[in-house]
C-alpha cells in the first residue's frame, strides 16, 4: 500500500504507547502443524447446506498457554468442491461449539464464485474457552504473577487465528495459499490485527470494531478510571433512570452486563497491588498489554512488507476511542468511519447502528478482498482535508480532494457538536448529522457549515463511496475537531 509513515512518527507512536515486548510469538512454533494435535471430528464430505462446497472440521491445539493448560479450538476448512488447492484464503472466525460451519454472504460468495478457500476459526470470549469459566481466572492469574503480556485475551485471539493458518496449509491437497485475507469483528479483529502485524503469512487484513490506536474500551486496570470518566458515566445512568436520555430503561442491564463481561478480560487495581505491583508497573501495563496488537506501531514493518490494511469502525464504540488521534497523526491511514457507529452487542443495549450489520462494511469486504487477490477494483485512499471558518458568519468551509482520477460517486460530511469524553458510556449515543459534499470537478468536493453560533467543540468526519467495475468501496476522510485541539 502506498501509505508512509516516517521513522519519526514510528517513534513518536511507541513514545506515547511504550515499548513492545520482544519474543512474544514464536512463528517456527506457531507454524509447525505437528503440534496442532489434529483431531478429525469430520472428515472432508460435501457441505449439507450448499454441495458445491467440500468442508471438514477439526479441532486442533493453539498453544500451551502455560505449564499443563492447553487451549484447543475447532476450525472448519471450506473450500470449492472442484478446482484446485486455493491460493487465495480468507480466514474468518465460528463459534467454539464442535460444529461444522459454512460461510454465508460476502464469504459464501468468494467462495463459490470466486474459488477463495474459507478457514473459520473458532473464537469466542475467554471465559467461553475451555475450561469454560476458568480459563480467564488462569490468564489472569499469569498476568498478576509474571507481568507478561502474553497472559491476555488480545494474544491467545491473534495466536488462535495464526494456528488456524497453520491448520489450512497442513491440508496441502486443498490449500497452497499465497495470499490470505483475515477479517472479524471486535475480538475477531483484534485478533486479525494480531496476525497480521506479526506473521507474514497474512497479506490483508479488514477488521471491524477493532481499534488501530489508542485503549480500547476504557481502562485495563479497573479502578484506575478518570475522574471525570467516573463521574460522566454516574451522570449516564442517573439520567437514564430519569428518563432524561430518550433512552429505555432497560438498556442499564445490557450496559452493566456488559461491563461485567469486559471485566473478564482485565485486572483490577486491588489484585494488581495484591500481586505486589508497583504504582509504575500499573501505570506501564495499562498501553503494554495493548501494545502488540496496535498497529500504528509497526506501520513500517508491515508497510515494507506490503500488508494491506483497511479498519472499519465506528465513532460512537468505546473501542474505537483514539479517532481523533488517528486523523491528526494519521490523516492518510485507511479507515471507513461510520458516523454513530457502535459496537456489536445486545440489541437491549440501545445500538441502533451496529458498524458490524451494515450493507457498506459488507460491501468494503468483498471490494477489499476482490482488490487484493485479483485486482479487480483500485484501493481508495482517504481525501485530503482542508478547512476555512468565517468568524464573522459562523461557517466553515470543508474540501475534500481525492488524487487524480478519482471521483466518489457519493460524497457527505457528518458532524457532531459537543461531543461526549471518550471512553463514557454517553460516548455510544453521540448524534451526528450530515449534508453533501459538493462536487467542484476534479475530484474535488466542498461543504459549508452554518451555525448560529461558533461551536464550543465540532467534530467531523467525511464519508466517500467509490464504485469501480461494480465494486462499491467506502472510505471516511480523517477524523477531525474545529477548533483543532
Amino acid at each position: 500500500m502506498k501509505f508512509i509513515i516516517s521513522p519519526i512518527a514510528f517513534l513518536l507512536a511507541i513514545s506515547l504507547y511504550g515499548s513492545v515486548e520482544n519474543d512474544l510469538f514464536d512463528l517456527h512454533a506457531i507454524r509447525d502443524a505437528s503440534t496442532l494435535e489434529t483431531k478429525v471430528l469430520s472428515d472432508w464430505q460435501l457441505s449439507q447446506q450448499d454441495a458445491s462446497i467440500r468442508q471438514k472440521l477439526i479441532e486442533i491445539t493453539v498453544c500451551e498457554w502455560w505449564t499443563g493448560q492447553k487451549v484447543r479450538i475447532p476450525v472448519t476448512l471450506n473450500v470449492p468442491v472442484n478446482g484446485p488447492p486455493c491460493r487465495n484464503v480468507l480466514l474468518m472466525n465460528m463459534g467454539l461449539n464442535l460444529k461444522v460451519a459454512t460461510p454465508n454472504g460476502v464469504a459464501r460468495t468468494l467462495l463459490k464464485e470466486y474459488g477463495v478457500g474459507v478457514v473459520l476459526v473458532g473464537m469466542g470470549t475467554i471465559e467461553g474457552m475451555n475450561p469454560l469459566g476458568q480459563l480467564h481466572l488462569g490468564m489472569r492469574q499469569q498476568l498478576l504473577d509474571t507481568k507478561r503480556v502474553r497472559y491476555s485475551a488480545g494474544w491467545i485471539w491473534g495466536m488462535s487465528q495464526m494456528r488456524g493458518l497453520t491448520a489450512a496449509i497442513a491440508e496441502s491437497d486443498y490449500f497452497r495459499p499465497e495470499k490470505v485475507l483475515a477479517t472479524g469483528g471486535s475480538k475477531r479483529g483484534v485478533g486479525s490485527i494480531v496476525a497480521g502485524i506479526h506473521d507474514d503469512r497474512f497479506t490483508a487484513i479488514l477488521p471491524v470494531v477493532a481499534p488501530p490506536i489508542g485503549n480500547p474500551g476504557g481502562v485495563f486496570v479497573q479502578g484506575t478510571e478518570p475522574r471525570s470518566v467516573i463521574e460522566a458515566d454516574k451522570r449516564f445512568y442517573a439520567d437514564l433512570d430519569a428518563g432524561k436520555l430518550g433512552l429505555d430503561q432497560s438498556i442499564k442491564e445490557a450496559l452493566l452486563d456488559r461491563a461485567a463481561r469486559w471485566g473478564n478480560t482485565r485486572i483490577t487495581v486491588e489484585q494488581a497491588r495484591g500481586a505486589g505491583w508497583s504504582k509504575k508497573e500499573i501505570a506501564q501495563i495499562e498501553n503494554k498489554v495493548r501494545d502488540f496488537a496496535r498497529i500504528v506501531n509497526y506501520l513500517p514493518q508491515v508497510q515494507e512488507r506490503g500488508l494491506d490494511y483497511f479498519f472499519n469502525v465506528g465513532t460512537n464504540d468505546n473501542v474505537t476511542p483514539g479517532l481523533l488521534e488517528l486523523g491528526k497523526r494519521f490523516p492518510d491511514f485507511p479507515v471507513y468511519i461510520v458516523p454513530g457507529g457502535q459496537h456489536g452487542g445486545p440489541g437491549t443495549a440501545g445500538f441502533t447502528r451496529r458498524v458490524t450489520t451494515l450493507r457498506e462494511v459488507d460491501d468494503n469486504l468483498m471490494s477489499f478482498a476482490r482488490y487484493h487477490y485479483f485486482q479487480d477494483r483500485r484501493f481508495l485512499f482517504p481525501p485530503k482535508i482542508e478547512t476555512e471558518w468565517n468568524a464573522a458568519a459562523r461557517t466553515l468551509v470543508v474540501k475534500a480532494r481525492f488524487e487524480e482520477g478519482i471521483e466518489p460517486e457519493e460524497n457527505q460530511i457528518w458532524w457532531a457538536i459537543d461531543t461526549s469524553e471518550p471512553g463514557t458510556l454517553a460516548s455510544q449515543y453521540d448524534t451526528w448529522e450530515q449534508a453533501p459534499l459538493r462536487s467542484v470537478g476534479d475530484g474535488h468536493y466542498r461543504a459549508k457549515l452554518a451555525f448560529p453560533k461558533k461551536p464550543k467543540r465540532l467534530d467531523f468526519v467525511t464519508v466517500h463511496t467509490h464504485i469501480e467495475n461494480g465494486l462499491p468501496l467506502t472510505i471516511s476522510g480523517p477524523y477531525l475537531r474545529f477548533p483543532n485541539h
